[in-house]
This record gives C-alpha cells, structure tokens and sequence, in this order.
C-alpha cells in the first residue's frame, strides 16, 4: 500500500565550502508542508578539494569537464556511504544542487559541477540536478533558488533569511514572492579567519573584540551592487574583484575586518527586514551569536531559534523539494525571483546505465 510520501535525499555544496550537506527526506507527495528530515550529514571537504574549488574559477573548458566527472564520483560515493551508513532502503530520487564554479548570469553563464549521470551510475538512483541553467537560458539570474521552497515549507515565516556563503531573503510582496541576495557572509568572514588558521570565527568572537574601521565599512555600504533593485544576485567572481581587494587596501587587522564586516551584514539585512517581522534564520551564520545579535539590532525585530537540524539542512531539504517538483512537472523556478521570462520547471533528470 503506497504511503503517499515521497523519499528523496538533497545534496547541498556552499560557496564557503563548509562541506557537502546530505538529507534523507520524507515528504508528502501533494501536502509538501508534511515533511521530515529523517537522517543528514555534512561531510568536510579535505584540504585537496577545498583548493581545488578554490581553484576551478581559473579552470579551462576542457578542465572544468574532466572536474565535472570527478567531483561527479567523490558525490556518489559520498552518497553510497550515507546509504549505507543510515540503511536507506526507499528512495525514490536524489537532487543535487552541485557546487557552483561559475555564476555571470548577466552573461548567460552558471555552472554547477558534479556530473548527474555519473552521480546515478555509481548509486543506482535517479539523479534530477543542474537546476540554474534553464533559469540563465529564460534570462533568469539563475538564483536564488530556494524561495520556492520558502513559499511553499514555511508559510508562518515574514522572512526566510540564509545566511551561508551568502545571505539571501525571501519573502511575499505584492502578491508574488520576492527574493534576492542580500550580501557576502561567510564567504568574507571565513576567508580571513582561514588566514589565522581558523576555519571560523566561532560566534563571532573575534569580531566582538574587534573595532569598527569606519572608512571600510563606509565604502562597503556604498557599492553599487546594492542599489540595484531586485531580481540580483551574488558571485564568488564578484567577492574576488570586488570585496577583498577593497577590505584588504583598507584594512590588515582581522579582528578589525571580522568586526567591520559583521557590522555591514547586518545593516544590509536590517535594509530589507522590517519591523516586529518574523525571520526564519538558516544556514551556519545562525550560529554566529555576535552577527544574529547585530542583526536583530538593525532589524529591530527579535529572531526566534529554530532547530539545529533545520538551520544545517534547510537548503539540502528545499533542493530535495525542488527535485520533487521538477519530477512532477510542476513550477520549481519563479519569474518573480529570478527575472527569467517565465515560471518554469528547471533541472534535468539522470537515470542509472549499468
């Protein structure tokens, strides 16, 4: 007798290379709101693949192909451990976002690595991935992609706020959903704590020690990016041209850049967040104490706790959701978000060869 639940694991890689993210799922085929997170895992990337992606940006077409395949199988074998580790005998899919090498929209370019065939030959699963580039083909920015899964999950939620390699917001307006990239987090903040041999600064401590530059952030506040109006969206290229060359022409202290930087965050989001609203708040930034109590400050609103289990696994979960729409041939990608042409069904579906 069928249960009515769908059975999925979504796989998550971030800019800031936190580690590949893995969420077994159930959901209800039609009620997606019913859903469970029954097992995840992040597994850290070792120091060879985190240079690697570091790297890629720099890569050739014909390098980028030979990665595809290769970060393809580091995936399915990935997967094949989490299968076995958790005995996960009913799944019906896998989605996988990839890590994004790639992101000029405004080009008509996005890449997302991890090769889809290969991930469903070595597994044995139905594979559905490359979920951003039919949005870039309709004109989209290709991201973000998780507010449908927003609209659709956390329907008691104001705001849903990210605050991973990037924080991005989304939120209902106008009768439509609304929804871009707000600013660089993690991806700045890790950057510069890897500097003194920490993968992270561990609850914004080392930011509440550190003093404002008031010229820095300043500037940081002033770049044009965020005077564009909606559909927009953030890329490692633009943190690499743009960002770093500026805090490190302006700044060498890093408790002076972490506090600096924390503070700008935190204006950018209490730009967009109103009053009194309720904010969901995922993503690892969440654990940043310093960063969530400046937020709330700029924001004027007092942000409620959510589970562990939901702020590591939210974006996991809503790729795993994307998945299922895209099987069901229903919208995953919304014009209102993206700017492409149309509300569409995005991503493409692997099947296993033996």
């Amino acid at each position: 007798m069928q249960d009515n639940y769908i059975y999925c694991i979504g796989l998550m890689s971030g800019t800031s290379l936190d580690g590949i993210d893995l969420a077994y799922i159930k959901i209800h085929e039609k009620l997606y709101e019913d859903f469970r997170i029954i097992q995840a895992k992040t597994v850290s990337y070792s120091n060879e693949w985190k240079n690697i992606l570091q790297e890629a940006i720099n890569y050739g077409e014909k390098d980028l192909q030979i990665l595809d395949v290769n970060y393809g199988e580091f995936l399915g074998s990935i997967l094949n451990n989490f299968i076995r580790e958790h005995r996960i005998s009913k799944l019906d899919f896998i989605a996988s976002h990839g890590h994004t090498i790639l992101h000029q929209p405004e080009n008509g370019i996005t890449l997302q690595i991890g090769n889809g065939q290969v991930i469903a030959n070595i597994t044995q699963q139905k594979v559905v991935c490359d979920f951003r580039t039919q949005d870039v083909a309709l004109g989209g920015q290709g991201a973000p992609l998780v507010p449908i899964g927003d609209r659709l999950l956390f329907t008691d939620y104001d705001y849903c706020l990210n605050l991973g390699g990037f924080a991005n917001i989304s939120y209902e307006g106008n009768k439509q959903r609304i929804a871009f990239d707000i600013c660089p987090v993690n991806i700045v903040l890790n950057h510069y704590t890897r500097k003194i041999g920490l993968e992270y600064d561990n609850e914004g401590e080392i930011a509440s020690e550190g003093k404002i530059n008031i010229e820095l952030l300043r500037r940081l506040n002033e770049l044009p990016f965020y005077q564009d109006i909606p559909p927009k969206s953030l890329g490692l290229e633009w943190v690499q041209s743009t960002i770093f060359p500026l805090i490190d022409k302006e700044e060498s202290d890093i408790p002076t850049i972490l506090r600096t930087f924390v503070e700008h965050v935190a204006m950018q989001i209490g730009n967009v967040v109103k009053n009194d609203a309720t904010i969901l708040v995922t993503g690892g930034g969440a654990f940043n104490t310093f960063l969530m109590k400046r937020i709330e400050f700029f924001a004027q609103t007092k942000i409620k706790q959510v589970t562990t289990e939901l702020i590591d696994y939210k974006e996991a979960l809503i790729f795993a959701l994307l998945g299922v729409l895209k099987l069901q041939n229903k919208v995953n990608c919304l014009q209102s978000v993206t700017g492409a042409k149309k509300d569409h069904s995005s991503g493409n579906i692997f099947y296993p060869q033996k």
